[in-house]
């Protein structure tokens, strides 16, 4: 028993889309969990200085692990800034722009980091 439409079906649109969203962001709030403690641990225990974090992130694993930090955190963000917009921006036009906004946002984020990460891994501190 399905409990989309005749046009839904076709369109792929109605129940049951929702809890691969759920899950993707059930997961990803499992994964910040260690990550987040890593995070939270190794910058308490880090000189608070730049060249002290360049010390501390530029090791492999700790640039890996970094990484993953930030594209988990920006991943999650946008699953939960996607749902905040679709259930409270109302009007087709304004929910498009504000999901595209976000999304858009969210990936230039996520480059932006990535390349932060990679420049502070390669030891290009300078």
């Amino acid at each position: 028993m399905s409990l989309r439409s005749p046009l839904g079906r076709v369109l792929g649109l109605g129940a049951g889309g929702g809890a691969h969203h759920w899950w993707l962001h059930r997961l990803s709030s499992v994964a910040l969990v260690p990550l987040g403690v890593w995070f939270i641990v190794t910058v308490l225990c880090t000189d608070l200085t730049y060249f002290g974090a360049c010390h501390a992130f530029g090791q492999p694993v700790s640039a890996a692990l970094l990484l993953m930090f930030v594209l988990v955190t920006l991943h999650h963000s946008w699953l939960g800034v996607r749902v905040v917009i679709e259930d409270y921006v109302h009007g087709g036009g304004a929910k498009l722009a504000a999901l595209l906004g976000s999304q858009f946002l969210h990936v230039l984020l996520a480059f932006v980091g990535s390349l932060a990460v990679l420049r502070i891994a390669l030891g290009e501190n300078g």
